[in-house]
């Protein structure tokens, strides 16, 4: 954990229905001889716009808030086939767009870059609908992503209220989508960034059959949404070829997370096993699942859901910046290529293959650490306890589990790499911490309390 960033108590909120009247709220309101119901917007035949920012009834429904999560995860990971690292990337847009159509609106935390209000009477879930769809629909063309995203949307504001209140969120949400839109215009993304080191001893190469060059390079030079730049927390070096802490991490990939002959136990293959396919979607679902125990209003979850992704695209930033800076080679490759790496402690095994097979890029540092420290460390900071009280569901374990606390969850990350045969322990360990640390940072720096 981030020793310079201590956790804070949870903000008190103050009134999650505002109602500035003496009318109870079991009674309707006459406001100029038209009757208002929950949602703001007028209900009588007549007057048709509700300019009075005064008058609010009801509480928005959070909901439309995981539902966009759960819509986003479906067309970038299913419908468009994009990578994890790219993913995160594309949920922090969407997140911040709701986040900044939520909030402004309701005024419970600041925006995130924009200076821009909406009106108060209009509806949260019509805004957090439209910045959603209106994101994702600029990003994502595939017809199975675009008939996803209209069918999404139809679906949030058929449960929202006919009227002003809800046509206002749905243009407050518009320009939250292009606020975010425009803000990341020429950022990075899909810049022709190439790895060109030698394949010398410690330097990574495709480790499949046939080979797959470096997945996603310009991830390592995007601008971040909150970080000053890719490089601000990049960590020091991997160990060296020639140290014993390199001989001790080699040898306990080696004997642990071989695909055969290794000696892991069941339990341990269970939890590679689980750790093999949550980076996404078991996380995502988590968070679902967190804000609707916890009873989230709109505003909590649009930030809580804003916090842990920019965390996690940043975190995945400044992990993308060690593995294209320090390009250190895998386990498979470098067990079997251990003659070459002049450490005597080392012996090679040219058949050795991890459990799970490597994806293309570099060792140093995790991608699943990076997602794993970001989101619980921005989880923790967000409910102000350690005690994250996460459970996933992993499909290739068949398993739910509960981490009650973030330690254990990073622990159990950390491990699993390892017993998986895809990372050294110093490219879990860093990747970890350091997410955590990035985490930290996103917190203190953005999508804070209004007052």
């Amino acid at each position: 954990m981030d020793p310079g960033a201590p956790l804070r108590s949870r903000e008190h909120r103050t009134g999650r229905i505002r109602l500035i009247t003496s009318v109870s709220l079991s009674a309707a309101l006459i406001v100029g001889g038209t009757l208002t119901v929950a949602g703001g917007g007028p209900a009588s035949a007549g007057h048709q716009d509700l300019r009075s920012d005064s008058v609010r009834v009801g509480a928005a429904d959070p909901e439309v808030i995981s539902d966009w999560n759960d819509t986003a995860v479906a067309t970038i990971m299913t419908d468009e086939a994009r990578s994890p690292a790219e993913a995160y990337v594309y949920f922090a847009f969407m997140h911040t767009a709701m986040y900044n159509a939520v909030v402004g609106i309701t005024r419970e935390y600041k925006l995130y870059r924009w200076d821009r209000h909406g009106r108060k009477w209009a509806s949260p879930e019509a805004a957090a609908a439209s910045a959603a769809f209106h994101l994702l629909k600029n990003y994502f063309f595939s017809a199975a992503a675009q008939k996803r995203l209209y069918a999404a949307y139809a679906a949030s504001l058929s449960a929202v209220p006919d009227g002003a209140a809800e046509r206002a969120g749905v243009r407050y949400g518009r320009d939250a989508a292009h606020r975010i839109i425009n803000l990341r215009l020429d950022d990075g993304r899909y810049a022709p960034v190439e790895f060109t080191m030698a394949p010398e001893p410690g330097v990574w190469r495709p480790t499949a059959d046939p080979p797959v060059a470096f997945s996603t390079p310009w991830l390592a030079e995007m601008t971040p949404l909150v970080m000053d730049d890719p490089e601000q927390f990049r960590p020091g070096p991997p160990p060296a070829l020639d140290s014993a802490k390199y001989a001790r991490e080699f040898n306990e990939v080696k004997d642990l997370g071989g695909a055969t002959g290794s000696s892991r136990k069941p339990w341990q293959t269970q939890t590679a096993l689980f750790f093999s396919d949550i980076g996404v979607g078991g996380l995502q679902a988590a968070l679902r699942d967190l804000v609707s125990r916890r009873g989230f209003d709109i505003s909590e979850s649009a930030r809580l859901f804003a916090v842990s992704e920019v965390a996690a695209a940043d975190g995945f930033v400044s992990c993308w910046d060690a593995k294209f800076h320090y390009g250190f080679w895998r386990p498979v490759t470098a067990i079997q290529l251990a003659d070459d790496d002049g450490n005597p402690a080392t012996e090679p095994d040219p058949d050795w293959a991890s459990l799970i097979p490597a994806p293309p890029y570099p060792d140093y540092t995790s991608g699943l650490n990076t997602a794993v420290g970001s989101i619980s460390r921005a989880v923790a900071h967000v409910l102000g306890t350690n005690r994250i009280n996460l459970r996933i569901t992993s499909a290739a374990a068949a398993e739910t589990r509960h981490y009650r606390y973030a330690g254990q969850l990073n622990r159990a990350a950390i491990n699993a790499r390892i017993w998986s045969g895809l990372h050294f322990r110093s490219a879990d360990v860093v990747g970890n911490h350091r997410a955590q640390r990035v985490a930290s940072y996103v917190f203190r720096n953005a999508f804070r309390p209004a007052h």
